[in-house]
């Protein structure tokens, strides 16, 4: 059995989909762009802002569930340039802890939105070192 999951603290669009969707022990939180959540306005124009706050906004949701970043086993994102690739693994490995999650990144063309992530926890373990 899955539950959906609204989170009133996440950023909210008039869109058909849920924050994410529990599925036991799994979380699987939909794609989150760089946007503050209450205004829904870009955070700013580079990548290492708008993915500090995608990350931010995983958090939120993930939050919701009691779970944290530490959490999450997969993730994927998608970087809008490629120029921007540095600036998006710098960011991401400052707010993920080693050892990080699997991942996939890809470039696709999303205009304003320079990076969407999505990712999936798993609730009984967070990550550790082997």
């Amino acid at each position: 059995m899955s539950k959906a999951i609204h989170v009133p603290k996440a950023p909210q669009f008039p869109l058909p989909f849920s924050h994410a969707v529990r599925a036991g022990d799994y979380v699987y939180v939909s794609g989150q762009v760089g946007v503050e959540p209450e205004s829904r306005e870009i955070v700013g124009p580079t990548i290492e802002e708008q993915t500090r706050q995608c990350l931010r906004n995983i958090e939120i949701i993930l939050e919701a569930e009691g779970l944290t970043l530490d959490h999450v086993i997969k993730t994927n994102a998608f970087v809008s340039l490629t120029k921007d690739f540095p600036g998006y693994n710098k960011t991401y490995s400052e707010v993920f802890k080693e050892p990080y999650p699997a991942r996939t990144t890809a470039p696709v063309d999303m205009g304003a939105y320079l990076v969407e992530i999505d990712a999936i926890a798993y609730a009984p373990s967070k990550r550790v070192r082997n």
